[in-house]
């Protein structure tokens, strides 16, 4: 995508050359295309939707962003809207559906004319966003355990027209329930009269309906999965769940962690207005500015320590740059492991083991400071009491890095929460508790 593209077609809209337009879009990917929209002003975005048939543009709406979306469907009729959802499989029209007011997704439903698919998408609304219900779509091949071969794989020809990939083959009873998959080279090596009891493969993995989505990730990603199908208590098959929409789900926690570790407390984007990104910022940089007067606090109260002793106020930032990164090492390695589910020993044994590796990042440290301060000062115990709070600070943090994620975890809180400001902030003020404790100590004053 270029600018000279982009240039061109925004002055194609602006003559209303709808000839050129078309045949400029039939030569692109829906991707490129939906790139190229957000390049445009939403009007002219708009234009271009309603010139292309529904069978495109569908597909372009789902590669929008969110926000450009929201404001494009807003120019949409709701019949309009209906018959973009209709060219989208259920899952994908049930999230486009599922953005509009309450109000406006009546009116759009009400506009589906396919009875199937409006029903299918009514169930889907009524599931979690979160869940496996709320991922799954409708839109599936599956074949009855008595069938024989011929009928199967006339039966498979019809639904496999309503699928846009088939990624598997499901065996259910006479009462839908789940039984297995079927290989299609089982399939067609199979003796024509035989039933597909004979043929199919029992083994199959599969997702509660009400299973959360963090779950469904983590199946589909141990076992390699391109899709898997979804059931409920009595384990009908109701639809399934596809690769392409796990990555968008990884794709959106992993946005939604890398804000909450910067101290972003709601899901915002660069276009964002200024009011809504200022309150997402707040709460932390608030946090922070309470962490620093209690910084200050702790300085304060060794006052005439300052003055009797000034190399160490020229420390204070090492000391609290040092606590703070440790602690966002440590909990970023337990987030990370928390979120890939690799975990699996208890808090006592994680801690030990962090506490081990802090005492030898640590001792490693304060060896290289120890140095650099008594032969710049040429005071070994000047030197002695900065190191040591050194170590005592790195073992703090890392153990605060480490417990608190796991605590949040425990409490049903999202641990990257901690990852950012948090650990940050409370590790600056323990570590200059204990640099000056420590430093008193030693130092006898």
């Amino acid at each position: 995508m270029t600018d000279q593209l982009i240039n061109e077609i925004i002055n194609l809209v602006d003559n209303n050359d709808e000839k050129k337009l078309r045949n400029k879009f039939d030569e692109l990917h829906h991707a490129d295309v939906a790139e190229i929209l957000e390049e445009l002003h939403f009007d002219q975005a708009t234009y271009i939707i309603k010139l292309l048939d529904s069978e495109e543009t569908s597909d372009i709406l789902m590669e929008l962003d969110d926000d450009y979306r929201e404001k494009i469907l807003k120019n949409l009729s709701t019949k309009e809207i209906a018959e973009e959802v209709e060219e989208l499989d259920t899952d994908d029209a049930t999230d486009i559906i599922a953005e509009l007011p309450e109000e406006r997704q009546k009116k759009v439903i009400s506009k589906i004319e396919d009875k199937d698919h409006k029903a299918d998408i009514k169930e889907l609304l009524k599931y979690d966003d979160d869940s496996a219900g709320g991922l799954m779509a409708k839109e599936l091949i599956k074949v009855n355990e008595n069938w024989p071969v011929t009928r199967c794989i006339k039966e498979m020809r019809l639904q496999a027209s309503e699928v846009t990939r088939v990624h598997s083959v499901y065996v259910v009873d006479n009462n839908d329930m789940l039984l297995g998959r079927l290989s299609l080279k089982d399939l067609l090596v199979a003796n024509p009269k035989s039933n597909i009891k004979s043929i199919y493969i029992s083994k199959v993995d599969f997702v509660n309906v009400n299973d959360t989505a963090e779950h469904v990730a983590s199946i589909m990603q141990k076992y390699d999965l391109g899709a898997i199908p979804v059931v409920d208590d009595k384990k009908k098959l109701l639809g399934r769940i596809t690769i392409d929409d796990i990555v968008d789900l990884i794709k959106e926690e992993a946005e939604k962690d890398y804000q909450l570790a910067a101290g972003i407390t709601q899901d915002v984007d660069v276009d964002d207005s200024i009011y809504k990104l200022s309150w997402a910022r707040l709460p932390w940089l608030f946090l922070g500015l309470l962490g620093g007067i209690g910084a200050a606090a702790v300085m304060g109260g060794f006052e005439e320590v300052l003055l009797q002793y000034k190399i160490l106020f020229y420390f204070t930032p090492l000391i609290a740059a040092m606590a703070g990164n440790v602690g966002v090492q440590s909990s970023a390695i337990i987030v990370q492991g928390l979120a890939n589910n690799d975990i699996k020993d208890s808090i006592n044994n994680r801690l030990f083991k962090e506490t081990l590796l802090s005492i030898l990042n640590g001792i490693i440290l304060a060896v290289f400071l120890f140095g650099f301060i008594y032969f710049w000062r040429n005071e070994i115990d000047v030197a002695l009491a900065i190191s040591l709070s050194l170590v005592a600070v790195i073992i703090v943090a890392g153990i605060v890095g480490t417990f608190i994620p796991l605590f949040l975890n425990k409490r049903g809180i999202d641990p990257a929460i901690a990852t950012g400001p948090f650990i940050t902030t409370s590790n600056d003020i323990f570590g200059i508790l204990i640099y000056f404790l420590i430093a008193k100590l030693i130092l006898q004053f």
